[in-house]
């Protein structure tokens, strides 16, 4: 089947979920300006709309395969082109050069490929560039939160592309398509992968998508091999507003990542889900032989210090053994691209290999 013909198919496919996946990109107070009470609001509405989908069935765990089956017939250097994405199919008159992105995925991916985006949306979590894309990225205009986006800010920079996702914005997607081409993959997170090649076809930069994909999988494999027969269990603990702590599974960003490496996780973890939900008083379900813990937003919104002061965690194998440690968020987490997945790994190479 041609591209074209499966790409049509999955959009009819996705286009069912739409009305559940909108309520999930834009109910936030966050203000995108760094105060502490928008990012506190904010990253409460996002780990709520994130648990929303984190169990979401079929058409959770179908999304990277539906993905795959969207892009373009579109020969290289071919233009105007045509894209079948999420919400339907887009027309590309030309190589973009103004392109708006409504996500750090979307602004991880176009960075990779060499492209400084004109306007960014940030995430009420870090509401600031992140530092690993500082040295690549320009300087992006704000657009707002990806929770609560400005639409005339959007219009004012007279894009050529935007680029985003339906879970994220799909509320807003009409409104932008009036704007310019607007391109949207499914969702974030763990396809992070189909994800990329699909704003890499819609920027005509897919040999280079490709290449860099294949540069990371070797990279991960090495490392793999490194680690050899034997390689020991990590748990990926991240602290959530209100209370939430997530042990992080195999459909997450992070879960693709440690896969591809061939690490082994927790029972508890090792499940096709976004993530496993505990609380402080039973820290001890995030045991392994590592662990590496993230937060998000402020850690004083977080119960990071109450789980971490429980007798449970001081007992856990891997703090016993002085193998638990901080990452960064904004990689770890909040990467959801190619760059990112490329510096989680140098961290598990520090770690797991000292």
């Amino acid at each position: 089947m041609s591209l074209r013909r499966r790409g049509t198919a999955a959009a009819a496919l996705v286009v069912a979920v739409a009305l559940s996946l909108a309520a999930c990109g834009s109910d936030s107070s966050g203000n995108g300006k760094g105060g502490s009470a928008g990012v506190t609001a904010g990253a409460a509405a996002e780990a709520k709309d994130s648990k929303s989908v984190a169990k979401g069935g079929k058409d959770f765990g179908d999304a990277a395969e539906k993905t795959a089956a969207l892009g373009t017939d579109a020969k290289p250097g071919e233009w105007p082109r045509t894209i079948k994405h999420a919400m339907g199919s887009t027309v590309i008159k030309a190589q973009p050069k103004r392109v708006v992105v409504l996500d750090v995925g979307e602004l991880d991916n176009v960075v990779s490929l060499g492209v400084k985006p004109v306007g960014l949306a940030l995430t009420e979590g870090s509401p600031e560039l992140p530092s690993y894309l500082k040295k690549d990225a320009g300087t992006p205009a704000d657009i707002g939160t990806i929770n609560s986006l400005n639409l005339e800010a959007i219009a004012a920079l007279k894009p050529d592309l935007i680029l985003g996702s339906q879970l994220r914005a799909a509320a807003s997607y009409d409104e932008l398509s009036k704007i310019a081409p607007t391109v949207f993959s499914i969702r974030p997170g763990f396809t992070w992968k189909q994800n990329y090649l699909l704003n890499a076809a819609a920027l005509d930069r897919t040999a280079q998508a490709q290449a860099n994909l294949a540069a990371y999988q070797k990279r991960a494999t090495s490392l793999g091999d490194k680690l050899g027969a034997h390689k020991p269990t990590v748990s990926m603990v991240r602290y959530m507003p209100n209370g939430l702590i997530r042990l992080y599974a195999n459909d997450s960003f992070i879960g693709t990542i440690l896969k591809d490496v061939g690490i082994p996780r927790p029972k508890n973890q090792d499940i096709a889900d976004l993530a496993a939900e505990i609380s402080a008083e039973n820290i001890d379900q995030a045991d392994a032989d590592y662990i590496f813990t993230g937060v998000y937003g402020d850690p004083k919104a977080t119960d990071k210090s109450k789980a971490q002061g429980n007798p449970l965690w001081k007992n856990l194998k891997a703090v016993k053994a002085g193998h638990a440690y901080d990452v960064p968020d904004e990689t770890w987490y909040l990467g959801l691209g190619v760059t990112a997945a490329n510096a989680v790994l140098d961290d598990l190479q520090k770690y797991l290999t000292a």
